[in-house]
């Protein structure tokens, strides 16, 4: 699953995960104290840096693919989907309702309707600010220093220092 190979959705071992990590994340995130609660959320990934800070509700699958480095803040409602690593860099900021999603479905009716899944990474550089409401689809992969625009639906990977906005998401300017 983590490699991007076809896998079964509906896997026991995988449902029981997700079973888990929903009750654990659930305790979690009515934590008042947000120290303890952004402690807690970081036991649960598989890394993340210092000055790690995440509003309620904090959701995701796994876990163990989140990769956080220093310096993150993520808004209310961060989701994060990862069937498939989910790497982020130092000093990023995430607006409210933002979402990476690493599942990906098959076109094909048949092996949709067999349960089949897949997934691809999505990878964040360092110094990036999503707005509310970002959308950031399977295999994208965003440079350093890119800002998002709020509502943005990110389809593909961009370079290093630009504003992107729009769904799909484009360049809209050069830093």
């Amino acid at each position: 699953m983590s490699l991007g190979e076809p896998y079964n959705q509906f896997d026991p071992e995988l449902i029981q995960r997700r079973k888990m990590m929903r009750k654990q994340l659930q305790e979690i995130n009515q934590i008042d104290d947000n120290e303890e609660r952004n402690q807690r959320f970081m036991a649960l990934l598989g890394d993340a840096g210092d000055d790690f800070f995440v509003e309620s509700d904090f959701k995701f699958d796994y876990g163990f693919n989140i990769h956080i480095g220093d310096h993150f803040y993520g808004n209310y409602d961060l989701t994060l989907l990862d069937t498939c690593p989910i790497t982020i860099g130092d000093h990023c900021y995430f607006g409210p309702d933002v979402g990476l999603y690493t599942p990906v479905h098959p076109l094909d009716a048949e092996q949709r309707n067999a349960d089949v899944e897949m997934g691809a990474p999505i990878t964040i550089g360092n110094s990036c600010w999503f707005g509310g409401r970002v959308t950031v689809l399977p295999g994208v992969t965003l440079g350093d220093e890119v800002v998002v625009g709020a509502g943005s639906v990110v389809t593909k990977s961009f370079p290093d220092k630009v504003v992107i906005a729009g769904n799909p998401a484009r360049v809209i300017k050069e830093l």
